[in-house]
């Protein structure tokens, strides 16, 4: 059992607390990126057809579809780290964070789409919020997994060495002091 205030549970704190703040900056970066009006001269249709705009950047080249599908890929990956790290959780099914994780993601995308409904210059496009949701599922299966194991074998070594510690407290303390006798006073 940990008390309030050892070390594991004071880094798991600052972890949370680093995640979330990373996590509302950037999501405030993707909100400004996203969802600021743009100048321009005409605005093609919105898009619900799914792999419509993917097949249409393949068309134009490798280079140019290389870059299109990487915005789209990169630009909610970082939530697939950040929001587990957020939830600052060890112990958790692999599965089940990556299913929250990738839920969290879609939705968050989905926001932003319906959301740049409104705003002047930007069009809606089925197939970013496919390629924002897979690049969220790729960052959390390429670093989530790795780093909670890491996170774990440091806190089993950290958990092992204070074992240890006590044992060694407790046999010295055992063979240590000599006990003593209280002394009685002689009755009435």
């Amino acid at each position: 059992m940990q008390r309030q205030g050892s070390n594991g549970e004071t880094a798991v704190n600052r972890v949370r607390a680093a995640g979330g703040l990373l996590l509302v900056a950037h999501l405030a970066f993707v909100a400004w990126f996203m969802l600021r009006p743009l100048d321009v001269p005409w605005v093609s249709a919105a898009n619900l057809r799914p792999f419509a705009t993917i097949r249409a950047d393949l068309a134009m080249g490798p280079q140019e579809a290389f870059c299109a599908i990487a915005e789209g890929l990169l630009l909610l990956a970082p939530l697939g780290v950040l929001l587990p790290m957020a939830g600052g959780r060890l112990l958790v099914s692999p599965l089940l964070s990556l299913m929250r994780t990738v839920a969290a993601g879609a939705l968050l995308s989905l926001a932003i789409e319906l959301l740049q409904t409104g705003v002047p210059g930007q069009v809606v496009d089925v197939d970013s919020l496919l390629l924002n949701t897979v690049g969220v599922a790729l960052a959390h299966l390429a670093v989530v997994p790795a780093a909670r194991a890491a996170l774990r074998r440091r806190a089993h070594t950290r958990s092992r060495a204070a074992a240890l510690r006590r044992l060694e407290a407790v046999e010295e303390s055992a063979q240590g002091l000599t006990p003593t006798i209280p002394r009685v006073g002689i009755a009435p």
